[in-house]
């Protein structure tokens, strides 16, 4: 897109490299390995066993003060707030940890998905958990010496002090994470499954909060992915065995077909997505996004849809956008699959990795990646190569009967199923927070279902 056809809400999300700032974590991240000999171990063994780097699943970092410049911080673009009573330095037009400013001595905090798992895992013994279980914070101090490393389970709340948790908010954490994984999927009109999610969301609202009902949607969403993808499942179970999870998560994607995509950006916005930055690759490219993200529980969406170029200019997100006579990559995987909201789940998962290190273990473990479609000093980004799904004869019949297909192309489908999904490789540097346009639009047109360049 042009930048006279940009509107200002646009401009605002044209993210930009910060390496002030990334100089400055990296730096207070280093030192405190230095000085931490456990925090050194966490990190060799998750770049050995996992291909991961420390620094993305570092959750806050705290110097002493008087270790703190903070002319410098301010230099780098951080600003000051407080979070529940901690003052704080956070970098809004990056993707940093947060800095603690509050430290006596030396501490680290390392997200993870459940503070139990990781201890059980670990065999770390008489830790002391702050926040009882199912509340929205809870902290284990793993190691102390001249230091403390933490690990830090998050729910959707920022800040450093758990939260009470009464009887009935721990029930219905469990009862609505259970009907989040439970949610039906497969409706005779994908509109009454739009209809049906934001139900089932509108209730954990009401009784949770946007901010954790988000938290259990995402974490469903993420498991039925896995039970579809084998990339993502061998992942999970490398990361889980140091008791991680998936923390390192970066975004989760979304296709969508032109009639439904305004109701998946209504239930995503039902959970605190807010919207960022659009994209528009050009004509020839045939695709749109909506970048969403929500602050509190740190979670990223993309959301594709197939567009014609007279739509980008305006809120397509928001507008009602009518069928085609033809059909893009994501208008067909949509009918061979099924709405990624419903029946087909998430087209990829994109967690952050040493890209190399990553690469290698999983080619090893016979995961094979694609070639990079971004490969920049401060972005690299991979899709492991698509995991080839059957499709029912029913969606086959539909999309050749309206003409999306060939009958050669419909044989084959039959035969050989059709690409599915993917676990996305990618790297930040200098907390960059944006995506490459250019590059996405290569590889929405490399996973097509119709084409052959689907393989390493």
């Amino acid at each position: 897109m042009h930048a006279e056809m940009k509107s200002t809400a646009e401009r605002l999300f044209e993210w930009q490299r910060q390496p002030r700032a990334g100089a400055i974590v990296h730096r207070l991240v280093a030192e405190f390995c230095v000085k931490s000999a456990a925090a050194r171990q966490l990190g060799e063994r998750m770049l050995r066993e996992t291909g991961t780097r420390l620094i993305d699943w570092v959750d806050f970092v705290a110097p002493p003060r008087d270790g703190v410049d903070r002319k410098a911080l301010v230099e780098a673009g951080f600003t000051f707030s407080d979070q529940d009573g901690t003052p704080v330095a956070e970098h809004q037009g990056g993707m940093f940890p947060t800095l603690r400013l509050d430290g006596d001595r030396w501490s680290l905090g390392v997200k993870v998905e459940s503070v139990a798992d990781y201890l059980n895992i670990n065999g770390v013994k008489g830790a002391a958990v702050e926040g009882a279980p199912f509340a929205a914070l809870r902290m284990a101090r793993v190691a102390q010496a001249d230091t403390e490393l933490w690990i830090v389970e998050r729910h959707g709340q920022l800040g450093f002090k758990p939260h009470d948790v009464s009887v009935a908010e721990a029930s219905a954490v469990l009862r609505h994470a259970e009907a989040f994984r439970c949610r039906r999927r497969r409706f005779e009109r994908d509109d009454e499954g739009i209809e049906h999610a934001i139900k089932v969301i509108n209730a954990a609202v009401a009784d949770l909060g946007r901010e954790r009902a988000c938290d259990l949607f995402f974490a469903a969403e993420r498991a039925y992915w896995e039970s579809r993808n084998r990339a993502g499942r061998l992942q999970k179970a490398r990361q889980d065995r140091l008791g991680l999870g998936w923390s390192n998560h970066d975004h989760h994607t979304y296709r969508s077909s032109r009639e439904q995509f305004a109701g998946l950006i209504h239930v995503l916005e039902a959970v605190g997505m807010l919207c960022r930055e659009r994209f528009y690759a050009g004509i020839e490219a045939g695709w749109g996004a909506q970048v969403m993200e929500q602050p509190a529980c740190r979670v990223m969406v993309f959301a594709d849809v197939d567009l014609l170029p007279e739509e980008v200019s305006g809120d397509f997100a928001h507008s009602a956008l009518t069928p085609r006579d033809s059909l893009g990559t994501v208008g067909l995987w949509c009918k061979l699959h099924g709405e990624a909201l419903l029946q087909a789940g998430i087209h990829h998962l994109e967690a952050q990795f040493d890209f190399d290190a990553a690469r290698d273990e999983l080619r090893r473990e016979g995961v094979v990646t694609m070639a990079p479609f971004t490969d920049f000093t401060y972005l690299r980004q991979a899709f492991t190569q698509g995991e080839m799904w059957p499709i029912e004869p029913s969606r086959l019949a539909a999309a050749r009967a309206g003409g999306f297909i060939t009958d050669e192309q419909a044989q084959k489908f039959a035969k050989e199923g059709g690409l599915g999904s993917h676990l996305e490789i990618l790297e930040r540097n200098d907390g960059y927070k944006g995506f490459n346009q250019t590059g996405i639009s290569k590889i929405i047109r490399r996973t097509d279902p119709r084409g052959e360049t689907v393989g390493a």
